[in-house]
């Protein structure tokens, strides 16, 4: 089969989303010998959509373990410009608010649907909304007479993004629904998708990488001592809850001065705030953290490796890949009462929920698992066996190419009426 996946980025870019497009792309070239194809964007995050001193990589064709790239450039000083023009338009409720917000997040790519109508593919495949790539897949789909499968990755707990009556149109026009979680699922179909479009998959993690990873060189390479470490590895963004974490973290040092804290993700604007606040900490705090930026995919599995606890007090999930890497290394996790995260993480089982942006809250949770290792041990252990059982990725790649071909054949059966 021959599949084009449409996504906001591609490696080197971090993120859940771009790790999932990735490790599909590649499981269905490796399990089934497909042709797959990636059109996405020359932007290392999301930022750059609208920021244009960011770093981008060159625009072009290139080959990443049988996958075929190809990344559009990005105009981002036109969205930049809509920055005031569209919040004042959300403020006020006006009409055309929800495009005017679409065009300021982007990405904008000059000739990006007919890239898409022009490209070989039995099923064009885009991820994630609130992103204009979604419309010009579905479009550029339909548009050549071909299906398309639209994989949401919805944050509804975040009115801007996804308060947009167009999001839920180009649902209920896709020939296939991917969503992330039961809640993502029931969301869409409460907004009128119909039920035998959606299908609920979830993302992957290799776990296999994660076992070849020593704890131990992990800490003595980031220079952390045997003392427990707190981590934070994921997209530098606002809504991730860092800010949370950052808060919380005094409180749990007042009581376990030998703690450590690890934060990594990729640099962006919001990881340059991160950096400011760490450095106007008292010394101690100072000496017990460690900020990692731009770290190579190997290097991931180290981080994880070294924590003893994740805390990721993210607010706006449509799954939270970081759990499943975190339950790879049988670490017990930390995440929010709020959006999808109840439906992946179960509370007292394999992980705690705590109120988002409740720093409180959060500071006890970690307190209360470096206090009880052995039950913090079994909470990722349970972790571990729920990632090998639901989340590995020749399971999950199935599932999106078995959405795939139902779409193909849907549209094949329509159109011989």
């Amino acid at each position: 089969m021959r599949i084009l996946h449409v996504t906001q980025g591609y490696a080197p870019a971090i993120g859940g989303t771009e790790w999932l497009i990735q490790r599909v792309s590649e499981e269905l070239v490796r399990q089934y010998g497909d042709e797959v194809t990636v059109f996405t964007t020359n932007c290392y995050s999301g930022e750059a959509f609208f920021t244009p001193r960011l770093p981008r990589m060159p625009a072009g064709w290139q080959e990443i373990n049988g996958v075929r790239v190809r990344r559009f450039p990005v105009h981002s000083h036109a969205s930049a410009w809509l920055r005031w023009p569209q919040r004042l338009a959300y403020g006020l409720n006006l009409p055309g608010n929800q495009r005017l917000r679409a065009l300021y997040g982007g990405p904008l790519i000059s000739g990006l649907q007919q890239a898409i109508e022009k490209q070989p593919a039995d099923i064009v495949a885009a991820s994630s909304f609130p992103l204009l790539h979604m419309f010009a897949a579905l479009s550029g789909a339909h548009g050549s007479g071909r299906p398309a499968v639209l994989h949401g990755g919805l944050h509804p707990d975040d009115p801007w993004g996804f308060d947009r009556p167009m999001i839920y149109e180009a649902a209920r026009a896709a020939d296939g629904y991917i969503a992330n979680t039961q809640f993502e699922a029931d969301y869409v179909l409460q907004r009128g998708m119909a039920r035998d479009r959606i299908t609920t998959i979830g993302t992957g993690v290799d776990y296999e990488c994660f076992d070849r990873a020593s704890r131990e060189a992990a800490r003595a390479r980031l220079g952390l001592s045997e003392a427990p470490v707190v981590g934070f590895i994921g997209q530098m963004g606002q809504h991730k809850g860092v800010d949370t974490l950052l808060r919380a973290m005094p409180l749990v040092w007042q009581a376990r001065p030998e703690a450590q804290l690890l934060i990594a993700g990729a640099r962006t604007l919001y990881g340059e705030y991160v950096e400011r606040a760490v450095r106007a900490w008292p010394e101690a705090y100072r000496r017990q953290t460690r900020l990692v930026f731009n770290f190579a995919e190997p290097e991931k599995y180290e981080l994880f490796k070294a924590l003893d606890v994740l805390a990721y007090p993210s607010g706006y999930e449509s799954f939270g890949i970081a759990f499943l890497e975190a339950w790879a290394c049988g670490i017990p996790v930390i995440g929010c009462w709020r959006g999808a995260i109840p439906w992946v993480i179960e509370p007292g089982r394999d992980g705690l929920l705590v109120e988002f942006r409740n720093f409180r809250m959060l500071a006890e949770a970690i307190l209360l698992l470096l206090a009880n290792p052995a039950w913090a041990g079994r909470l990722g252990a349970r972790g571990r066996r729920k990632t090998e059982t639901q989340y590995n990725w020749p399971e999950i790649a199935r599932r999106f190419r078995a959405v795939y071909v139902e779409a193909v054949q849907r549209r094949g059966q329509a159109a011989n009426r």
